[in-house]
């Protein structure tokens, strides 16, 4: 059977479990006669960031607050198109993208961004929101935090004129794509935080021998080294189905999954993340479907990403 039918059926067969266990489990972490104030504090820095590398964290922009966020990627470290003649990729540049994101409250962001893209698909404009359904406190009565994202792309290229190629727009409506996501994380102690995030994507118009509809599982980690120094790592195995690979890697176009490592560094109220990924892409949309560069062939690249907050909240006399 294949990978994204095990998927989908997983889907089918727990949903109708969750659906007559949500109500119960939901009303034993509502606050009772025995419960103290303890028992309800949130578990704060999960991560460090919105971002572990390229999954998502739990972590939102503060209320009033709006966050200006500059990310970017090289080119390839090593390979045929790396190496000292590129400067290891540091001469080009795979992806740019600029993005602001503002938290209507502490438990809820909305986002906007402009990105280059990396993939056939270039110029996109994306809109996003962030939500808290549940934050993990302090004694365990909430074990994990569950966070929701989901965004809208859209391309503003002009359109091929190759009916074939994905980058050929018939409509207004084929050049959007979506991505919707569920961020499960859990901070086991203070120097080790775990998230899974599976992930849906789907583009409205794919190429032809594309699919449309692409599930993923992300996994992302946190371990602490020192007081400001921690290791991060994030991967995403995508469950692609066999006649799209197959056709790919026909036409001489293997897909990876995308991994990433790095080291964080926080410094004055500020965090620094020195990474490297396979990936060209930044937006789920792109990395987790396309991406076609592999540590194994030194197609691997160094990232990072600056943000500076601004606050709108009023200061009290």
């Amino acid at each position: 059977m294949k990978m994204n039918q095990i998927f989908r059926i997983a889907l089918v067969v727990m949903l109708p479990v969750f659906s007559l266990t949500a109500q119960e489990n939901m009303e034993s972490y509502l606050p009772s006669e025995t419960t103290t104030e303890k028992d309800t504090i949130p578990v704060y820095a999960t991560f460090k960031s919105s971002r572990i590398i390229n999954a998502r964290s739990n972590e939102l922009v503060h209320k009033g607050e709006l966050e200006l966020i500059v990310s970017h990627r090289f080119g390839d470290a090593g390979g045929h198109n790396g190496g000292f003649k590129t400067f290891y990729g540091t001469d080009n540049a795979s992806d740019i993208k600029v993005a602001f994101d503002y938290g209507l409250t502490d438990r809820l962001a909305i986002g906007v961004s402009r990105t280059k893209g990396a993939t056939a698909i270039r110029q996109l404009f994306e809109s996003n929101v962030k939500y808290k359904l549940l934050e993990q406190t302090e004694k365990d009565r909430i074990p994990l935090g569950i966070t929701f994202f989901g965004n809208a792309v859209i391309s503003t290229m002009s359109s091929n004129i190759n009916p074939k190629v994905p980058d050929h727009f018939d409509s207004f409506s084929d050049r959007w794509s979506f991505v919707a996501q569920m961020i499960l994380t859990r901070k086991f102690s203070s120097n080790f935080s775990l998230a899974l995030l599976p992930t849906y994507t789907h583009y409205n118009r794919v190429g032809y021998g594309d699919s449309n509809d692409i599930f993923a599982m992300g996994i992302g980690a946190r371990a602490k080294l020192t007081k400001r120094m921690a290791l991060i790592a994030d991967y995403f195995y995508t469950f692609d189905s066999e006649n799209r690979k197959a056709y790919f890697e026909k036409n001489g176009l293997p897909f990876y999954n995308p991994l990433s490592a790095g080291l964080e560094i926080e410094t004055g109220g500020h965090v620094f993340q020195l990474t490297f990924m396979n990936n060209t892409a930044l937006l789920e949309n792109q990395f987790i479907p396309y991406t076609t560069t592999s540590w194994r062939k030194g197609q691997f690249r160094w990232g990072f990403s600056i943000s500076r907050p601004f606050s709108f909240k009023k200061k009290n006399k």
